[in-house]
């Protein structure tokens, strides 16, 4: 029996046999956690109570409250093996098999670098260790592969040092003699038996320069060849009584052309009044005549360029034959004499309204997306080109060279609009910006760019020159103020129509209480300018209408243009 002994009262001596194998714990136990058997020989004192270590007995005290261990345990107690029962609910332990739906599992050990010197021992050479039986009784080893191979080096690893093969260590040609300026090698230097050619021969450079010709469509007789420009007058009366051209407005309509004042009020169309046919594919772009508005041009896919009446009989004037691919875009100068068209043929070219010739050509090797002459007047000889290498080019047209480039976009560039009195103009682009520029100065005085903002590739000016319409590509038309600060007006964004992946054009009232635009359904859309409702919207094409103008001298006059190669009036 295991007693209390080395604690005595604070008078007895203490001696040797007294002193026994005691300690104290963190905290004193009650008298109820002391077993019963040691509760006999127990003394009162002063000094607090103990538990006995266990010596003899197997099992390890552990402090109820505390989770302690209340004495140092032996180094075989600590690292004693686990008995008893497996936990039946834990589904994986290392060491035992696992079962599962197609068998169990064993875990298992394979060192990282035997695998990986064994995997690329075979694909270097064709053979490695047999995994299932790595030697024999002879302690020679089984290899799967070719044997051959395996015979001739010897069954070595890649990380083991094998023969070189012939091709495995080739001597470069060294020079690094700066000095020696035609014959220095540098890193470039080749191998010794190496053989090869550094410069082609004649025959060779021949067909190196054909095929540099066929890839950049240079050297064609019949790309150099430009296409036949002419034009073909549809009416017999060109001229009138007193000499004056159809370039001259008339004025038995009724209507006041040569006014610069806009009508009092206007009206939305009601009735569809006339069509004009003639192109066969869609149209692309059409222009009033500057002031009266009494002629349009029309631009289209089918390669041709058409001038027509909008009073009396309504007839077509004259076609414009000159590009070999779709027109993309038109622009008249000031006085409506001479008008500028660009086409995906490359060339810009500038046309006499009148005589129907062409006055000269401009291109920079890249397509013109959009095209516009200064509107100053003294500076009707300059015109610029967005085109789609990100660039705006400025061409004089009385020497045909460029004067000025802007190249800030990051993508082709859509869209050319003369604001501030023609002082600045905006551009917009295929990067989703706007940049504003200082005319003739090649760095953008302004970016606008958003992260909500997409790419908006039909713009146009107010009236009174305060505000630009933006058709934008997610369906909305957004309003920029086009002074000072060219900031968004948040107030006024136009929805319901559909233009995403079309430049539609859009068009102002001439009085500026409506706003007008065509979608991709081939409808027309008419919203309020000030609260940015929508009025009305009807289908006015069977494809897309890509362009709408108000006729700036009518009150309710509407002009639409179609994919289905037809032009409406509406009134």
């Amino acid at each position: 029996m295991i007693s209390i002994q080395g604690y005595t009262s604070s008078d007895e001596e203490v001696t040797s046999e007294t002193v026994g194998t005691s300690f104290s714990p963190p905290e004193p136990l009650s008298k109820d956690l002391i077993p019963f058997s040691l509760k006999k020989n127990l003394q009162v004192c002063a000094t607090p109570t103990v538990l006995p270590p266990a010596v003899e007995s197997d099992k390890i005290y552990i402090h109820p409250n505390t989770k302690e261990l209340l004495y140092n345990p032996k180094y075989d107690e600590l690292y004693a093996p686990v008995v008893g029962p497996l936990n039946p609910f834990k589904t994986q332990q290392e060491g035992f098999e696992r079962n599962m739906l197609s068998g169990h599992i064993e875990p298992a050990h394979v060192s990282e670098f035997q695998f990986e010197n064994q995997r690329r021992t075979f694909n270097s050479f064709g053979y490695a260790l047999d995994p299932s039986v790595s030697t024999d009784e002879m302690g020679l080893m089984k290899v799967i592969g070719s044997t051959e191979e395996a015979k001739d080096s010897n069954m070595k690893t890649v990380f083991e040092k094998t023969h070189l093969r012939p091709l495995d260590k080739r001597k470069r040609k060294r020079n690094n003699n700066p000095d020696d300026v035609d014959g220095f090698l540098g890193p470039w230097g080749g191998f010794e038996d190496e053989q090869r050619v550094m410069r082609p021969t004649e025959e060779e450079q021949a067909e190196l320069q054909e095929l540099i010709s066929k890839r950049h469509r240079r050297g064609k007789v019949q790309e150099e060849k430009l296409v036949e420009e002419k034009s073909v007058l549809h009416i017999k009366d060109a001229f009138d009584y007193q000499g004056r051209s159809f370039l001259h407005a008339p004025q038995d309509v009724g209507v006041n052309l040569k006014s610069d004042s806009p009508p009092d009020k206007c009206f939305l169309p009601k009735a569809h009044i006339h069509t004009w046919t003639g192109h066969t594919k869609g149209v692309s772009a059409i222009r009033w005549f500057p002031k009266t508005a009494h002629l349009f041009l029309s631009s289209s896919m089918d390669c041709k360029i058409k001038l027509w009446e909008v009073y009396n009989e309504r007839r077509c004037v004259r076609t414009y034959y000159g590009h070999r691919q779709a027109v993309r875009d038109i622009n008249f100068n000031n006085s409506g004499n001479q008008f500028l068209s660009a086409g995906y043929d490359r060339y810009i070219k500038l046309w006499d309204t009148e005589s129907g010739k062409v006055v000269s050509r401009f291109t920079s090797r890249k397509v013109p997306y959009c095209v516009k002459f200064n509107p100053d007047y003294n500076k009707q000889h300059l015109f610029v080109a967005g085109t789609s290498d990100k660039k705006i080019i400025c061409w004089d047209i009385r020497s045909g060279d460029i004067v000025q480039e802007y190249d800030r976009h990051l993508g082709a560039v859509n869209t050319i609009t003369f604001v501030d009195e023609n002082r600045r103009f905006v551009t917009t682009s295929d990067d989703k910006s706007l940049r504003v520029w200082e005319w003739n100065i090649p760095v953008d005085m302004k970016y606008i760019a958003d992260p909500t903002m997409h790419s908006m590739p039909a713009v146009t000016p107010s009236p009174n020159g305060k505000w630009m319409a933006c058709q934008s590509m997610d369906n909305k038309v957004v309003i920029f103020s086009a002074l000072n600060r060219f900031k968004l007006n948040r107030k006024k964004t136009f929805t319901g129509h559909m233009v995403a992946g079309y430049a539609c054009q859009l068009d102002f009232s001439p009085d500026m209480s409506y706003l007008v635009s065509g979608d991709a359904d081939g409808k027309c859309f008419i919203w309020d300018w000030k609260t940015a409702k929508l009025f009305k919207k009807w289908k006015a094409h069977d494809n897309v209408c890509i362009s709408c103008l108000w006729h700036p001298h009518e009150p309710s006059k509407l002009l639409t243009a179609g994919w289905d190669g037809l032009i409406k009036y509406w009134d």
